[in-house]
């Protein structure tokens, strides 16, 4: 007997695709054999590595735990998603680079999602709110501390680029009741 099949719509870097797939597709899987997007990497396949993180909607999510039906209405980014269009390198890339923040590479486009999402919420981490942030990632190659290196420059070069910070709500205290 054969799996019923769902044709899916993604908006996955900017850029609307469309898929053919089982319910229970893993967005990972997804993302790489439909798509062909393979910078998000599979490693534990039981959301504890990271190394699958992707960003729904700006937040970061482990595509391993997500199915790719349930992603339609939402804005997905991969790590082919952080450059700029014209291949500009995004902060978090350029800094992990100059930080030799990898080594085999391949816990690394998990840990560029994070350290993008984190740096949108806090453009200006202190090392122990950098180590924090990226903890939930595991590499197995690296001591961590170019890591945590390069979340601190891509903060700094993220800056110096002039990049905005996200909008944050405004703490239900804080709003008027007219915005309530």
């Amino acid at each position: 007997m054969s799996e019923e099949l769902h044709e899916i719509r993604l908006r996955v870097n900017g850029a609307v695709h469309t898929a053919t797939v089982p319910a229970r597709r893993l967005l990972s899987d997804c993302l790489r054999h439909d798509l062909g997007l393979t910078g998000t990497h599979v490693g534990c396949e039981h959301g504890v590595c990271g190394a699958c993180t992707v960003r729904i909607d700006g937040r970061p999510m482990r595509s391993c735990l997500m199915f790719a039906v349930t992603a339609q209405a939402h804005e997905i980014t991969t790590v082919e998603g952080l450059a700029a269009a014209d291949g500009t390198l995004h902060p978090v890339q350029r800094a992990f680079r100059e930080c030799h923040g990898l080594q085999c590479g391949f816990c690394t486009p998990g840990f560029l999602n994070v350290a993008a999402a984190y740096l949108d919420d806090n453009p200006d981490p202190t090392e122990e709110q950098a180590r924090e942030a990226i903890g939930g990632n595991l590499c197995r190659c690296t001591g961590y501390q170019n890591i945590v290196r390069a979340v601190l420059r891509a903060a700094e070069l993220r800056r110096a680029d002039g990049m905005p910070v996200p909008e944050q709500a405004a703490p239900e205290d804080a709003r008027t009741p007219g915005d309530r």
